[in-house]
């Protein structure tokens, strides 16, 4: 074991920076949009399509990606598809017409889709099970700084680089971190000696298992959710609603995204705490989710609270949500986790694409029947409220369920 590289230098920080860029692209259109708009003439269904397309390329490679990573291991399949990445970034700023600048949001999103997923594959390799809720949550503070640099910090270079310089500057990034994800040790996992046929059994069984859908419906609209709202609709919600400028909105974006990290953090060093002082991870995961929901109806309902607390709030929330992976993947064999985590994360994507692209629709829809815009808004924000508590009372009476049968 001494001759093993040092898991932490070697393994954990390459994929810490392939998420932080992952992160990165999936915000960047929150803060470019009205830029976007200008400039290509959208309507808001228009940008909700064009944005969500990075969600429907992410979201539906996740199976195959879980076989991939199964049988080929995280370190190949992440730096190749951080080339692709590479590619669409280059593609989205030279763009000039929907059509290209969709695929190009596309191919981002191919590029990035396995930069969440390959980390909690090398960690299921590197590190013991008591310790992947802990690390999971430590790859998402990585996000979470992602997340804090497409607020305000892409906000203040907009008007220097341009957005179409940005994503010549991301295009170069995501290349040097291909080349870095490249230079990760390998570990062999026992899923490389399966047949493709015993692969696609083994996600028959994933789909097939009751554990799966107690956690799928919550994924997808609550984490799916705030994806959607994050990486779009949270700016000219402030922006129409709050009546914001741009500066403010993507500051009050910063204040979620750093909210976000801290949540990421705190669960981190804290759940194996939180767990021997009778509050394990699924525990937390209802509750923490349940204080999610309460924030969105202050949001929709308006005057219960200042924008800038529930916003993040919100950050808070969404930190909290991504225990379900962990929980889930300790639900099947090593040799699964990758296949059983890619299931989950489809869900979300899926999730996120949908209501991103139906929040929009939504919107446009509330304008034609004659709604002033703020309450097509809150409107749309108010249908995605009910479907996230449906998704939150579903998982907690099939958590009541399985102690019942256990």
């Amino acid at each position: 074991m001494a001759s093993e590289p040092n898991p932490w230098r070697r393994v954990f920080a390459p994929f810490a920076v392939g998420y932080f860029l992952s992160y990165l692209l999936r915000n960047a259109n929150a803060v470019i949009s009205p830029e976007l708009r200008g400039d290509l003439g959208l309507t808001a269904a228009d940008l909700g399509l064009l944005t969500s397309a990075y969600l429907l390329a992410f979201g539906a490679f996740q199976l195959p990606l879980g076989i991939l990573l199964d049988r080929y291991g995280p370190r190949r399949v992440e730096a190749a598809l951080l080339l692709i990445c590479a590619a669409g970034c280059a593609l989205f700023a030279a763009g000039t017409a929907l059509p290209q600048l969709a695929l190009a949001r596309a191919l981002i999103g191919l590029g990035v889709s396995a930069c969440l997923m390959a980390s909690f594959k090398a960690f299921s390799l590197w590190f013991p099970i008591e310790r992947q809720a802990s690390l999971n949550a430590a790859i998402m503070a990585a996000g979470g700084l992602g997340a804090l640099a497409a607020s305000s910090p892409l906000g203040a270079l907009l008007p220097v680089l341009g957005w179409r310089g940005i994503f010549y500057a991301l295009a170069a990034l995501a290349l040097s971190v291909a080349a870095l994800i490249f230079t990760t040790p390998d570990k062999p996992a026992a899923a490389g000696r399966e047949s493709l046929r015993q692969q696609l059994a083994g996600l028959a069984a994933i789909y097939g298992s009751r554990a799966f859908w107690r956690f799928a419906p919550q994924t997808a609209l609550i984490v799916g959710g705030f994806m959607a709202l994050q990486g779009l609709w949270a700016v000219p919600w402030l922006m129409t609603v709050e009546g914001l400028t741009r500066e403010q909105a993507a500051f009050h974006l910063s204040l979620v995204a750093g909210a976000m990290l801290v949540g990421f953090l705190g669960i981190a060093f804290f759940v194996q705490r939180l767990a021997r002082a009778g509050l394990p991870p699924a525990r937390l995961l209802a509750l923490g989710t349940a204080c999610g929901l309460l924030a969105m109806l202050g949001i929709v309902l308006g005057g219960v609270g200042p924008s800038w607390l529930l916003w993040p709030a919100l950050g808070l929330v969404f930190s909290v949500g991504n225990l379900a992976y962990a929980l889930l993947s300790q639900q099947f064999p090593l040799a699964l986790a990758g296949r059983a985590n890619t299931a989950l994360n489809l869900g979300a994507f899926v999730g996120a694409f949908g209501i991103q692209w139906l929040f929009g629709v939504a919107v446009d829809a509330g304008l034609a029947a004659g709604l002033a815009a703020p309450d097509a808004y809150r409107a749309s924000l108010a249908g995605l409220l009910v479907m996230q508590a449906a998704g939150w009372g579903w998982y907690v009476l099939e958590g009541r369920h399985n102690r019942q049968a256990a």
